[in-house]
This record gives C-alpha cells, structure tokens and sequence, in this order.
C-alpha cells in the first residue's frame, strides 16, 4: 500500500514535525489489551494540568479507572523530547496505548501514511464519534493512504475545537476613546489610533508561530474557500506571487514599518507576546483560543474580550488535536473506552467551562458567561464553514521555513518578493509527493 512504499521517508521527516508550542505529558510502558484490575493504559497528551483539556482529562482519567478498573500511566515530557524520539517510539511496543497529536498532513497525516497509527474507522462507528462532531471538524481527523487531510478513513479523533481571533483590552480601548473594531478598515483605523499615542498596538512573536498565523490570516482576507483548498489540500497549485499571497507578506512589511508591531519583533517568542497582554502593555493579541483559558485567570488587571479577526469569511482554525491510537499499542480497546469517555457531556463541559471549546457539549451545561462568549464565537466561524487551518499544515518542517523567511522580511534582509519565492520553492519542494 501506499503508506508502506512512504515509511522510510516519512519517518525521517517526523524529526521536523511543530506543534503550537504546549507542553508534552508521555508515559510509561506496561499493560493489555483487556482492560480489568491489574491492567495499564499507557496514555500521552499535550496539556498542562491548569488547562481546560487538561481539568477535562484528568476527570476522564478518575472515570475510566473507576469503570473499567484499569490504571493510567503517563509521565511529563516535553513536546520536544517526543518530537525527537516518536519515530523510534511509534514503532515499537514501547509505544503508548493513546496520544494527543498535532492534526494536519504534516504531523498526523505523516504517522496515518506510514501506518504508525491506527485507522480507528470501526471504533468511530461502533461508538458514534462521527454523530458529534460537525463535518467541518471531522476533516482533520481523516485521512488518505498519502496521509492528506479529508479522506476517507478515520486516523483520530478531536474533542475540543481551536481558532485564532484577536483578543482586546476593553480598557486599554475605553481609555483611549476607541471602540472595538468589527471591520478590517476599523481593525486600521484603531491600530494607526494607537501608534498616535505611542503605543505599539500588536503583541506579536516574530521567532515562534503568532507572527506566521498573521500572515496567513492577512492571505485570506484575500482568499476564498478555493486558495484554502489549493494551499491545504492540493487541489491546484498555489501562486506564490498571486493577490493572497502578495498581499500577505506586503501588508506584513507594512505592519513594521508603520509600528503597529515592536521592530524587535523577530527575536520575540510566543510566551512573551501572550505575556505582554497580560501585563496590559499591548493592548491587541492575534493568537489563539488556547490562551483564552491562560487569560481567565491571569489577565485580571482590565476588561478583555475576544472576537473572530474583524472582517474576514475565513479565519485559522481547525479541530484540537487528535486522540491517535498507535499501531503498536498494546490496548486498543482501552484506548477506545477512553476515548469515548473524553467526549461524555460531563467531561466535554469542563472544558467549555474552563476557556475550552468542546465539540460535543450540552450548551445548558457551560455555565460560565465568558466560556460561553467564546464558544459562541466559535460557533459563528463553524456557521459559516469557516476554518481554514494553518499556515505550516501542508509539508513537513514548513512551520521552520514561515518562521524563517518571516524574520528575513521583517528584519529588512530580504524584500516582499524574495521572501514569496523562498516560501513558494519550500512549499513545492515538501508537498511535492502530495499533488
């Protein structure tokens, strides 16, 4: 099959696979595949305890061992120690039972092509997964035997949502005399409104992910469903110096060079732009939902809300990550009794009631007000089938490359058009086995 003639390439090319930047919980070996008293679920996830995933997770935890009277092992890693290791894990029987990886060709795709992860496909009927996630949510958890997104048999399943929207300090605004924006003319306006004040209005990362989610994020306010399918599905070649493209990466430059973003941009990570919002010291973040839980409970200085990018049909955006059961896994149907038990209302509300976004929740179950702004938020954007993924998504080790020739652009080493021709000749180079 397909996936086998792929396996030495694609396992070379695991070493080079990124991940929005959260910690990595692994575990131990040990266990079988019947589950009982005695039995161990050897299980690995992304989440930092204080997270909404996390909360939910540890709750599933109690529930499954209580129900099926087997145990949970799990020991924390970070994401970089697994990345460096999961080609030689996965293949194994050191490997674990289930795991939380990154959806998207480039990460899950690649396990799905090699068959280092299970096709679940039976699993999903037996349980009915398909029932609760909307159809705009499934398409990462399927894939080809070429390990493309969308195809016909279930390689995971997803039990939280996330998008990229653009948080606001409503005190920061309400001090300066502006309003939220809800147009992409207003989103300027404001922007060229605080840089008047001397005030550098965007928390950006120039040296991890937030500055390249912008940029795509500036290419689909170009964009249509169609570029979203050329760029993330291969369906036709996508023109690196077209109008979504173009405009991207110029609008970008002009971000700089107007001072809507720090110029030492480039040697900023993730952490310190998500903290210089906290601290109120920018008054606008675009990232992701995944901090929105972070926000909750740190940023408590000021009023703050979150809202889909102002003006555009398209914004970043997928499902979570997917549960994966391993080829190697010991204890399939223990996977799959936990699985099951991670989409159960009860545990899919503690994740909408801690800054999560829950793909199979009971609405009368989020009780909390800014929870519930959020998913609705959510909701909109999957209304109007607007998810359209990530900019790292289609080749393996792209994340490294946008991050890289973003940092050219914005440093001034290289202009708008080279930095589309160095992304451009990447992008062909790593999908080149895909079209």
């Amino acid at each position: 099959m397909a996936r086998n003639t792929r396996r030495t390439k694609t396992l070379a090319a695991l070493a080079a696979l990124t991940a929005t930047g959260l910690a990595l919980a692994g575990c131990t070996p040990g266990g079988s595949d019947e589950g009982g008293d005695g039995q161990t679920l050897k299980l690995w996830h992304y989440e930092s305890e204080d997270s909404a995933m996390g909360k939910a997770w540890t709750e599933a935890i109690k529930i499954f061992e209580e129900e099926t009277g087997a145990k949970v092992e799990f020991e924390e890693k970070s994401f970089e120690q697994i990345q460096k290791t999961a080609s030689q894990v996965l293949d194994t029987d050191a490997a674990p039972d289930l795991m939380e990886f990154n959806k998207g060709n480039a990460t899950a795709g690649f396990l799905a092509s090699t068959g280092l992860i299970t096709d679940i496909s039976d699993a999903v009927d037996e349980y009915g997964w398909a029932d609760k996630l909307a159809p705009s949510l499934q398409t990462t958890a399927k894939y080809s035997d070429d390990g493309v997104m969308g195809g016909d048999a279930w390689y995971g399943i997803p039990n939280y949502g996330e998008f990229v929207g653009v948080y606001y300090n409503k005190d920061a605004f309400a001090a300066a005399g502006l309003e939220i924006p809800t147009s992409y003319d207003e989103f300027v306006d404001v922007l060229d409104a605080f840089v008047a004040k001397g005030i550098t209005p965007l928390a950006e990362a120039g040296a991890e992910y937030p500055l390249g989610q912008l940029w795509y994020q500036l290419a689909l306010m170009e964009g249509d469903r169609g570029f979203v399918d050329d760029y993330q599905l291969y369906k036709d070649p996508v023109d690196w110096q077209g109008p979504e493209i173009t405009s991207a990466t110029q609008t970008l430059k002009e971000y700089v060079d107007k001072g809507y973003i720090a110029s030492d941009v480039s040697s900023i990570k993730a952490e310190d732009a998500g903290v210089s919002f906290i601290n109120g010291t920018s008054p606008i973040f675009v990232s992701g939902s995944w901090w929105y839980g972070r926000f909750v409970n740190e940023a408590t200085g000021f009023d703050w809300t979150m809202t889909a990018f102002p003006g555009a049909d398209l914004s970043l955006g997928s499902s979570g990550n997917l549960w994966v059961v391993p080829e190697n896994a010991a204890n399939k149907e223990l996977a799959y009794k936990f699985i099951d038990i991670t989409m159960r209302p009860e545990i899919q509300a503690i994740i909408g009631n801690n800054g999560g976004l829950p793909v199979a929740a009971d609405p009368a179950d989020i009780t909390d007000p800014k929870s519930s702004e959020l998913i609705e938020t959510f909701n909109g954007i999957l209304d109007q089938d607007g998810l359209s993924f990530y900019p790292d998504w289609p080749a393996p080790g792209f994340y490294d490359v946008i991050v890289q020739e973003l940092q050219g652009l914005i440093t001034g080493s290289q202009d708008v058009e080279t930095t589309d021709d160095n992304l451009g000749k990447a992008y062909d180079e790593g999908t080149a086995d895909f079209r």
